[in-house]
Parts: structure tokens; C-alpha cells; sequence
């Protein structure tokens, strides 16, 4: 059974954008409770009540979507690490801890499946992470969520599996792809070309996340929105990304010997003044799935909802320098005070 009986996905974007909050991996690696690298989601059988905290951090902050942190929770990664028996245990519990917080708080419920890393374009690949996405899938379905949400796809063949799978189940599909260096797909499509045959293979969201930042995220959007007529999604990097180092991957710091992903990138972070313009900018009636990805914190989350003209929770706590010892401009600041703030 779904969590609510309220308006689901689809109901919701036809009355105005969602926004969804994403980026758990690096999050909870920021946190000290999980290990870049393979970056698997072990966080949510040992430290489930990070999860469960960062989950309501970003409702608070403005998300209208639970996603179940179930990111690099597939068989494959699990594998790597040599905790394939996990594998279960693993998807079980991210998809209940996501669901104690949308039943509280009201917000969509949704699972997840990710990039394999294993689709090759041969037919043993393409078995193989269709039984991925299966398993996955069922759970997710089990566990009553409101949609899936299959992300992060440089091949496109890889995310038609994907929506396949999601289709069987007959939920809701939101299907975002990620683009590297080349404005293309590994399979050698445009965005927009690609997101199109997303469309017409069923999905009911589909665009673009993380990899690019911003800058280099928001023109492929656009092309996505001529391209199609279902809605679109918008979900990139806090980064800033350029057109020279369109990706986080390929982010160099000249006072940083080595690759600054994923563990170095802080002087590229974006802040929510960026996070804000992007989505002002990528926010028209049919781009009205939002977020931010891997870097995101609550306060990005944030500035997207007041960019779009909301009020969340943790508006309360926007910033007001109005009464800032030295920078404020209230007459009970001390004169002297903000006489000396030139100074700083």
C-alpha cells in the first residue's frame, strides 16, 4: 500500500514543481559514516539513524521526496566489498527508514535504482542488470513507495532497462541520466535524444543528475524541454562546473596535487545563491522536478524551495544580517560597531 492517499507524483507536478532532495553518499561520507571509494550505503544497517536525520533534514529544508537510500545498494557494489549477503537486509531497511519519515511527515515516498556500472551492451550485461533492477524493484514495490526513481545512467540502453523494470511494477518512473566530459551518452546520443526515447518507452519524468554542476547541466535542460512533452527533471552537482571542466570528475585545483573528486572538491562548492539561480532558471511548467545531487546539504535544499517561492520550515532560520554585530543594519547594532565593519 502506498504511504498516503494524498496526491501522489504525478498529481503533484501537475500542481506545481517537486522538489527532491539527493546526494545521501556524500553526505553521510561528510559525516564520517561512510567510505568514499565504493561508496556503499552500509550507513543505513549500522547508522541507520543518520539516515533517518538526514532524511528529515531535508524535508525540513524544503524536499518534498523521501528517496530511500538505496544509491549503490545493488548487488554489484555490495559485492566489491565482499557483503553481497547484505544485499536484502540492506535494500529492506533503507526503504523503511525512508518510509517512517514520509508517513510523518507527509511527503512522497519514493525508491531508487542506479547506474550498475556493470551494462556493457551485450546480452550477458543486459541480463544481468535487468535481475539487478528486479530485485530492487520488488522491494521498493513491496515496501509501498509512491514512485521510482532510476538515476544516474550514461548508457541509455542501461536506463530503458531500468524503466522497464519500473513499469512492470506500475509505478511512476522519474529516469535521469548523467552526462561526463562529452555532451553525449556513452551510447553516443545527445540529451535530448535520449530523453525522448525515455518518453516514449513509458517514462513519466525524465532529465538529467549529478556529474555536471549548474553551469553545465542547464543547457542540456533546456534542449531536454524542446525535446519532450512529459515533465522534466533537474538535478545537478553543487559545484561549480565550467565549460573547460563540464563535470565534478573533471574538476583541477591548482593548489591540489591530486583529483579533488570526491574527497577535495570544497573550493568548487557551489553556494545557495547558485543553487537558487539554477533554479529560477531551470524552473519553467515543465521542469518542475528539482533537487540538488551528490554535495548536497539541508541549506541548498533550501534556497531551491525559496528560489521557487516557498517557505519551508527552515525558512525560519534564513539568513538575516539585518542585526549582525558588525554588518548589521539595525539602529541598536553598535554605531561603532558598523563604522569599524570596513575593517573586517
Amino acid at each position: 500500500m502506498r504511504v498516503n492517499e494524498r496526491p501522489g507524483l504525478l498529481e503533484r507536478l501537475e500542481q506545481g514543481p517537486v522538489i527532491c532532495a539527493e546526494g545521501y553518499l556524500f553526505e553521510c561520507e561528510r559525516r564520517g559514516y561512510l567510505q568514499a571509494g565504493a561508496f556503499v550505503p552500509e550507513v543505513v544497517l549500522e547508522h541507520p539513524e543518520v539516515v533517518s536525520e538526514l532524511h528529515r533534514e531535508f524535508v525540513h529544508a524544503g524536499s518534498d521526496v523521501v528517496e530511500a537510500f538505496t544509491y549503490y545498494g545493488h548487488r554489484e557494489k555490495l559485492r566489491i566489498i565482499g557483503k553481497e549477503h547484505l544485499l536484502e537486509a540492506l535494500n529492506r531497511r533503507a526503504l523503511e527508514l525512508a518510509r517512517e519519515v514520509a508517513e510523518e511527515s507527509g511527503a512522497l515516498f519514493a525508491g531508487d535504482l542506479s547506474n550498475t556500472n556493470l551494462f556493457a551492451g551485450d546480452a550477458e550485461s543486459r541480463g544481468i542488470v535487468r535481475a539487478m533492477f528486479e530485485e530492487q524493484a520488488a522491494w521498493a514495490a513491496e515496501a509501498g513507495v509512491d514512485f521510482i526513481i532510476a538515476e544516474t545512467f550514461s548508457h541509455v540502453e542501461e536506463a530503458l532497462i531500468a524503466l522497464e523494470v519500473v513499469r512492470e511494477t506500475g509505478l511512476p518512473a522519474v529516469v535521469t541520466l548523467a552526462l561526463h566530459r562529452e555532451p553525449v551518452t556513452r551510447d553516443g546520443l545527445s540529451p535530448a535524444e535520449a530523453c525522448k526515447r525515455l518518453e516514449d518507452a513509458g517514462a513519466d519524468v525524465v532529465g538529467l543528475n549529478c556529474i555536471r554542476g549548474p553551469r553545465t547541466m542547464l543547457p542540456h535542460v533546456e534542449a531536454i524541454r524542446s525535446a519532450v512533452s512529459c515533465h522534466v527533471a533537474a538535478l545537478p552537482v553543487p559545484y561549480r562546473t565550467h565549460d573547460d571542466q563540464p563535470t565534478f570528475q573533471s574538476l583541477r585545483d591548482p593548489e591540489f596535487a591530486g583529483q579533488p573528486f570526491p574527497t577535495a572538491l570544497d573550493p568548487f562548492t557551489c553556494n545557495r545563491n547558485d543553487l537558487a539561480k539554477f533554479s529560477a532558471a531551470a524552473f519553467v511548467p515543465c521542469t518542475p522536478y528539482l533537487g540538488v545531487c551528490c554535495g548536497a546539504g539541508p541549506h541548498h535544499i533550501r534556497s531551491v524551495a525559496e528560489a521557487l517561492g516557498r517557505t519551508p520550515p527552515a525558512s525560519r532560520y534564513t539568513a538575516d544580517m539585518s542585526k549582525h554585530a558588525f554588518l548589521g543594519t539595525d539602529p541598536r547594532v553598535s554605531k561603532v560597531n558598523r563604522e569599524y565593519a570596513t575593517k573586517l
